[in-house]
C-alpha cells in the first residue's frame, strides 16, 4: 500500500483541472455552435466547421485535447514512482511544478495569441517531465 498518499495529490489536481477545461470547453462551444447555426450532427468530425468557430472557442477545445496528450506521461511517471518507492519530497515538488505549468499553459493558450509564450510554458513543463523521469531512472538503476 502507498505510504505517502499525498504524493498523488498533483495527479488529482491535474485531473480536476482537465474536468474544469471540459466544462469551459462546452460552456463556450455550445453557444458558439448555436450562434453559428452549426448542426451538431454535421460537425461530428474534428475541424469540420473550424472556420465558423471563434478562435477563443477553438483554443479552449485545443487546450482540453492537449490535456489528454503529454499529461499521460506525467500520470504514468507518478504512478510508477508511487508504486516503486519514488514518492519522495523532490518528486512531489516536481509534480506540483508540472501541474502549475499546465494550468498556466491553459490560460496562456486560451487568453493570449502569443504562441512563443505558450511554447515556453510548454517547454518548461516538458523539462519537468524529463527531470522527473531522469530522477526515477537514476533511482531505479542505483
Amino acid at each position: 500500500m502507498l505510504q505517502n498518499v499525498e504524493f498523488l495529490n498533483p495527479v488529482l489536481a491535474l485531473v480536476v483541472w482537465t474536468l474544469v477545461m471540459w466544462l469551459w470547453m462546452y460552456a463556450t462551444r455550445i453557444p458558439a455552435m448555436q450562434k453559428a447555426q452549426i448542426n451538431p450532427d454535421e460537425a461530428r468530425h474534428p475541424g469540420t466547421y473550424v472556420d465558423r468557430m471563434p478562435p477563443n472557442v477553438r483554443s479552449v477545445a485545443d487546450n482540453y485535447n492537449h490535456l489528454h496528450e503529454q499529461p499521460t506521461i506525467f500520470y504514468a511517471l507518478m504512478f510508477f514512482a508511487a508504486l516503486t518507492g519514488g514518492a519522495d519530497h523532490l518528486a512531489t515538488l516536481i509534480a506540483w511544478i508540472y501541474v502549475g505549468l499546465r494550468v498556466v499553459h491553459s490560460f496562456v493558450q486560451i487568453l493570449s495569441p502569443k504562441v512563443t509564450l505558450r511554447f515556453m510554458v510548454f517547454a518548461l513543463a516538458s523539462l519537468t517531465l524529463f527531470v522527473l523521469a531522469g530522477k526515477e531512472v537514476i533511482r531505479i538503476l542505483t
